[in-house]
């Protein structure tokens, strides 16, 4: 029995991969508007599909797992979690790249428990959305203006055949599931946010431009695009946008800007419209911006760091990189794409710093994955830090996915199978224990059997250190070694 114990010990310590054990979540968008036969879908560390929940319309964006919680549904594990979906509408009011509409909530076992539509003639919603930890929704939408109004608050001019140029606004959703309603709580309008240097004439604030580096340009970069199907106002288009707890903050990502921007939550609707209230005293300003220092006359080409780039998240407490930014910069190096992270600049106080007359640090990356042409969408894209400290990388128009190490090598991928014209556009993984999973001691992939693929998992967190599931401690000692391992293996053999 000894001897039989060492060779599985000595096979699994060979054998075994830094690859954190979890699920990981997405949905594929197989043709226009979504294609048919619209799953997301719950994949394993084997590429066995464990569940999977039906829609009737396509993907906008990523889908998100929270807790049942939540919703006030008391439970343990995932068959408690609910799922939050943005949806493309069928008839959307603005259409450009990343074109949604609403957002679904579903339960475990597929019943749509409420859904919102944001598609009127002042709005459309597009690409992301962020569930809240008190159940709300962050939503981003276009918000419809014409040129008349742009270039009364200074606009130079506005070369769009709608005769139109779409603003920003986030807006906050309180759901209730009880009755289908839903109440608009807060909102953030990029329009209440801007200056031009042309003269005091113009209503929008006038200064020098970087001056304000709180606000945006508002000549800055062009409006419209060719977009799917046809011409389109888009301006800022924003991609991507996460919440930090914390802080109280949210942070957004420009594509076409090539910058990404934090803003203050812990206003009121009427501060977040002003210079001033909230944490920070500075209302709805930008409280950092970074990317691009340029767009606010504090560098030149040569400072740009991003372009095209999406996907933008803190990096979750406990997690190595805990309180960076961590993004998916599409044209890293022209066709080239990488995942980066950086440390932003902040202060006690919730702020930022910014010294006079330079451009937000930092000046670099804390840290890159850069493999080269070989890795590279146009479209979308997605990084997100894992408890382990890998990173999961979504290459979406390539349908691909790959954990990859801290030192940048893969340790897991999958390639989504068949149509070419599918497109994923993030993904994201939820470890076995993310909603407190009931489970066996020593049952390290959860599939209620201890074998030796349990060993393996257990083997590779003693020999790295790594503790990110405590169902390892088989002797309840606080710490995963190799003690915990002859105690698993003892059980299996017995």
């Amino acid at each position: 029995m000894k001897i039989n114990a060492y060779l599985i010990l000595l096979l699994t310590s060979i054998v075994a991969q830094d690859v954190f054990e979890g699920y990981t979540l997405f949905t594929p968008q197989t043709g226009p508007g979504g294609g048919t036969n619209i799953r997301t879908r719950l994949l394993d560390n084997n590429l066995n599909e464990v569940h999977d929940w039906s829609h009737t319309r396509g993907p906008a964006s990523m889908p998100y797992l929270v807790s049942g919680d939540t919703y006030g549904f008391e439970g343990e594990g995932f068959e408690n979690s609910i799922l939050i979906y943005p949806f493309r509408v069928d008839n959307p009011t603005m259409e450009s790249g990343g074109v949604g509409g609403g957002v679904e909530i579903y339960n475990w076992e597929g019943e749509r428990l409420w859904y919102f539509e944001l598609s009127d003639n002042q709005y459309q919603h597009h690409h992301d959305v962020q569930p809240l930890p008190n159940g709300n929704i962050l939503m981003v939408a276009w918000e419809r203006f014409y040129s008349s109004t742009w270039e009364a608050m200074g606009r130079e001019s506005v070369e769009n055949s709608l005769n139109q140029m779409w603003g920003t606004a986030i807006l906050e959703i309180q759901p209730n599931l009880q009755d289908g309603t839903a109440e608009i709580v807060w909102e953030w309008h990029i329009f209440d946010h801007l200056v031009q240097d042309r003269g005091p004439q113009y209503d929008a604030t006038y200064g020098e431009i970087s001056d304000h580096p709180e606000l945006m340009d508002i000549n800055c970069g062009n409006v419209g695009s060719a977009g799917p199907g046809q011409a389109n106002a888009d301006w800022i288009h924003i991609n991507a946008i996460d919440y930090n707890e914390e802080l109280d903050q949210i942070v957004i990502s420009s594509r076409f800007q090539s910058e990404i921007y934090v803003i203050d939550h812990s206003t009121t609707t009427e501060e977040a419209a002003s210079h001033s209230g909230g944490n920070s005293g500075m209302g709805g300003d930008f409280l950092f911006r970074w990317g691009n220092p340029q767009n606010y006359d504090r560098g030149n080409s040569g400072d740009q760091i991003l372009d095209d780039q999406h996907s933008v998240n803190w990096i979750d407490e406990g997690f190595p990189g805990e309180g960076n930014l961590i993004l998916f910069n599409n044209r890293h190096q022209n066709n080239a794409s990488a995942g980066l992270e950086l440390i932003p600049p902040l202060l006690e106080d919730g702020t930022y710093r910014l010294d006079p007359g330079l451009p937000y640090a930092p000046e670099q990356e804390e840290w890159l994955y850069f493999p080269g042409d070989n890795f590279y969408t146009g479209v979308q894209g997605g990084a997100f830090r894992l408890p382990n400290g890998n990173t999961l990388l979504t290459d979406a128009d390539d349908t691909e996915m790959r954990e990859v190490s801290p030192e940048g090598i893969i340790v897991w991928e999958y390639d989504y199978p068949g149509n070419n014209n599918a497109l994923i556009a993030r993904a994201n993984k939820y470890g076995v224990d993310y909603f407190d999973q009931q489970s066996i001691a020593g049952d390290l992939n959860y599939d209620d059997i201890l074998n030796v693929l349990d060993v393996i998992i257990l083997v590779n967190m003693a020999v790295n250190n790594t503790e990110d599931d405590l169902n390892g401690d088989m002797n309840d000692d606080g710490i995963i070694n190799i003690l915990d391992v002859v105690i698993l293996v003892g059980i299996i053999l017995d």
